[in-house]
């Protein structure tokens, strides 16, 4: 047995039990348990959240103005950029045609289930990511899940060295976690796909990006926030724009597409009687595996950019979260799935791959469903906007690698961590990609573990930042607003607000 095949079967005993039934309980269930706990707020409130996220890029300067150099935080369209280049990558591409394709056209619907939920998990790691955050020797915002943990957690009565150990725990996996959710498994994808479209070998692709990646993320945080916030918005309408054109031109088969997505959510037979994909078993499997792997909710990552923004309020960037799973899985992804499920390389009778495209590979199935309606420019045009997805994914990824190795070893130290990641982007373009698919997912089940005890285990104050925010926002009550766990920085702040600097 060579060493990859010893690691391919290590890594799947230790993903059978990650992803087993109780992760994706434990992962649902938080999302439903923050749900009820903030009474519904990704509903009840979604034209607040709407206005306060999308709709304030157009009317408030403070969420797009850049800070001043000495001023080590970036502002919050930079971090929502940053952590949406994070999530915006193969999962959004790749991993929803795997989904569809190993789990029927119903895992899409449990991806939406996910989604749903996952607003509110994320809302409530931002929220305990801002609480929790203080400043470096750089003069940097340093949050995260291992931050909560360790103060959040670790400050309830005897849980010091628990939150300690599951600070340590979180780090590791991050850190172990953005060399394959964040590393490998995207630039993989990016050089199978420029192979296919343009025949570059991987070696080549692998060699540019890791010099790009040299400029960029060695440049820090700023230089990474300056690049996603250039690369996120244009790649996403675009990729937007193309996705409509294809659906709008296959309406008619939006119909049964949908049919074939609901009935295959729940394992229920087609007309022709055969049941519609793999089961229910594999679309709630595939459709929750996928669906965290797109979003990120739950996982604890995005919270490390988010706190990095220089807002004040910990609930404006809980509303920043509440949007980025919105934009990424019930926009991107699922403007992903109609495409391939409208173009006819997936049949709808059976939920399976159409016998025309068998050949296709998961990360090469969305360009062929592209394809057939631009023909040889379908391809090209998803290998390209998976370059900048997937690259920018890497970009994103490079600071949570950075800010967890940060919290283990020290700031200074963080700088060989840059030099180790940026060395693997070479190595993940001629990697085997199922084997990067498998460990990503595995270390992200294992950041999930330690990050979602934290979210549940601090719910009272998550309950309490929100009421407080509701009653000072929504019922004119004149209270001081929860910012910090910290004096000093609740005080700084507290004042900046009093003084009307609005986020």
């Amino acid at each position: 047995m060579t060493f990859l095949e010893w690691l391919s079967s290590f890594n799947g005993s230790i993903n059978s039990f990650v992803w087993g039934v109780p992760m994706l309980v434990l992962l649902v269930g938080t999302g439903i348990f923050m749900t009820i706990l903030t009474k519904v707020f990704q509903i009840t409130h979604i034209g607040h959240w709407f206005k306060n996220t999308l709709g304030s890029i157009f009317t408030n300067k403070h969420i797009t103005k850049h800070t001043e150099k000495h001023d080590k935080s970036i502002s919050q369209f930079q971090s929502l950029c940053t952590a949406l280049a994070a999530t915006i990558g193969t999962g959004n591409i790749v991993g929803v045609a795997a989904a569809i394709a190993i789990g029927g056209p119903g895992a899409i619907f449990w991806m939406w289930i996910v989604a749903f939920f996952g607003m509110m998990t994320n809302y409530s790691e931002n929220i305990l990511g801002i609480y929790f955050r203080r400043k470096n020797q750089k003069n940097e915002w340093s949050g995260g899940a291992m931050y909560y943990l360790q103060d959040g957690l670790g400050g309830y009565k005897h849980m010091k060295w628990v939150g300690k150990i599951l600070a340590i725990l979180f780090s590791c996996f991050a850190v172990l976690a953005s060399f394959g959710i964040g590393n490998a498994s995207q630039i993989n994808s990016i050089a199978a796909n420029m192979d296919a479209a343009f025949h570059i070998p991987a070696w080549i692709v692998g060699l540019i990006l890791l010099a790009l990646g040299a400029l960029i993320i060695l440049g820090g945080l700023k230089r990474v926030a300056s690049v996603t916030e250039k690369i996120v918005p244009f790649m996403a309408i675009i990729y937007i724009i193309a996705a409509i054109v294809v659906i709008c031109v296959n309406a008619a088969n939006l119909g049964p597409a949908f049919s074939a997505i609901f009935k295959g959510a729940f394992g229920l037979k087609a007309a022709g009687g055969g049941i519609v994909g793999g089961g229910l078993a594999l679309a709630l499997t595939y459709g929750m595996k996928r669906g965290v792997f797109s979003n990120e909710a739950g996982l604890g990552s995005s919270v490390m950019v988010h706190s990095s923004s220089n807002v004040k309020e910990p609930v404006r960037q809980g509303m920043w979260g509440i949007f980025e799973v919105f934009a990424d899985t019930i926009i991107v992804c699922t403007l992903t799935a109609l495409v391939v499920l409208t173009s006819g390389v997936i049949d709808l009778s059976t939920g399976a791959v159409a016998a025309a495209y068998a050949d296709a590979s998961t990360s090469t199935l969305v360009g062929q469903a592209f394809g057939t309606l631009f023909g040889s420019a379908g391809p090209g045009f998803v290998a390209i906007a998976l370059l900048f997805f997937a690259f920018s994914t890497v970009l994103g990824w490079s600071h949570y690698g950075t800010k967890s190795f940060e919290f283990l070893f020290g700031e200074k130290a963080s700088f060989v961590y840059k030099i180790v990641f940026v060395l693997f982007i070479f190595v993940g373009a001629t990697m085997d990609l199922s084997l990067a698919w498998d460990i990503s997912d595995t270390f992200n089940g294992l950041m999930a573990i330690p990050n979602l005890i934290g979210v549940l285990a601090l719910f009272p104050l998550v309950y309490k930042i929100t009421k407080n925010y509701a009653d000072r926002k929504f019922h004119g009550k004149k209270i001081e607003p929860m910012i910090s766990h910290f004096p000093d920085i609740q005080k700084m702040q507290a004042e900046a607000l009093a003084r009307g600097e609005e986020e």
